[in-house]
């Protein structure tokens, strides 16, 4: 992830030295002068695991009124009474039933459209298919956004998931028009977009830059690869993952560090001379981002309120989420999946970026 410091280090350090009489501003330090101060504040996170114990409950909530024994005469695992699972043919997942998925609030594009339900585009990210699906992306929260929260805090963090998870579903109403779509994997997708953009926007502080980006890169192209199975919303993956991209450079921006030395250098210490917070491609890259977002999600919404099938206007564009193969077909399905890989813990180091001054 994105962590700053060596492992178990999540400071950075930044170096001053003092100022003496008989050594000129500017001139470089000799080793026994410089000094280390810690910068950044670095939060305690609690807003990702409430997340993941929300997803949780919702999912427990979700089989209680589900209730399988009362609808289906074949459950699996029937000792757990009314949050027993559909038959394995029915839902493989171990999960719900597709009804009752919607009827929790899973993305119908008809009921959001002629039915005035715009809520499903947010309340669809918490609902999840079966076991399987809601371990696999809670997973991949606890893994992405645990270090994602302790280096910027709640609100950022929360704002580009609960908006990545809102433009995932955006994009997958604009494309699957039938069937419904469950899952958080767009708002995750978001994280991992939002990973993305912060290393390009703040790439002057980072070291081992070009390992972490190309390890970032392979995580997010396997992701989208799993996306092209069936019964998987792959548009909302892309969707969540654009979005979060874009609000990477609005929300994840960090100060350079002539203007952190500037701001925490002690009395009688030399640090160099900063003119502003941020550097002038950050500001290009905040104001670009921010019109994107607002032109996309307006004219999204715009589209889908007037029933826009945006499949009509792009014929190989339904091969982004699913690529028929002799092994399976890619018709219409009746519950689509929003998932995410969970990132091995093999992986956890070459995210962890060593900043340098």
């Amino acid at each position: 992830m994105m962590g700053r410091g060596e492992a178990g280090n999540d400071s950075v350090e930044i170096k001053v030295h003092p100022r003496q009489a008989n050594t000129p501003a500017g001139s470089p330090p000799h080793p026994s002068q410089l000094q280390n101060q810690s910068v950044f504040k670095n939060w305690v996170p609690w807003l990702v695991p409430l997340f993941v114990v929300a997803n949780v409950a919702v999912f427990i909530a979700v089989m209680y009124v589900n209730d399988c024994p009362s609808n289906s005469g074949s459950c699996v695992a029937p000792s757990l009474g009314r949050f027993s699972f559909q038959p394995l043919k029915e839902n493989p997942l171990l999960g719900p039933s597709s009804s009752t998925l919607e009827k929790m609030g899973a993305l119908d594009v008809n009921r959001v459209v002629h039915k005035h339900q715009s809520w499903r585009l947010i309340s669809c990210i918490w609902l999840h298919a079966g076991v399987f699906h809601v371990l696999a992306n809670m997973l991949s929260l606890l893994f992405i956004g645990i270090r994602l929260e302790q280096e910027f805090g709640f609100l950022r963090v929360g704002l580009v998931y609960v908006i990545s998870g809102f433009g995932g579903s955006l994009l997958s109403a604009l494309f699957i028009q039938t069937g419904i779509s469950v899952g958080a994997s767009g708002a995750l997708f978001g994280l991992l977009g939002g990973m993305l953009s912060e290393l390009i926007t703040n790439w002057t502080i980072y070291a081992n830059k070009f390992a972490a980006l190309l390890t970032l890169l392979c995580i997010i192209a396997v992701n989208l690869a799993v996306g092209l199975l069936p019964h998987v919303d792959n548009f909302a993956h892309i969707g969540g993952f654009l979005s979060g991209f874009f609000l990477g450079f609005v929300f994840l921006i960090r100060p350079q560090f002539k203007w952190i030395n500037q701001k925490t250098c002690p009395p009688g210490y030399i640090a160099p001379p900063a003119q502003s917070k941020h550097q002038t491609y950050q500001y290009v890259l905040w104001v670009i981002s921010l019109i994107v977002l607002i032109i996309g999600f307006t004219l999204g919404l715009v589209a889908l309120f007037r029933g826009v099938n945006v499949n009509n206007n792009c014929s190989w564009c339904h091969y982004l989420s699913c690529v028929p193969t002799s092994l399976w077909s890619c018709k219409s399905q009746q519950v689509y999946c929003q998932v995410t890989i969970p990132l091995p813990t093999t992986l956890l180091p070459f995210l962890v970026f060593s900043s340098s001054v």
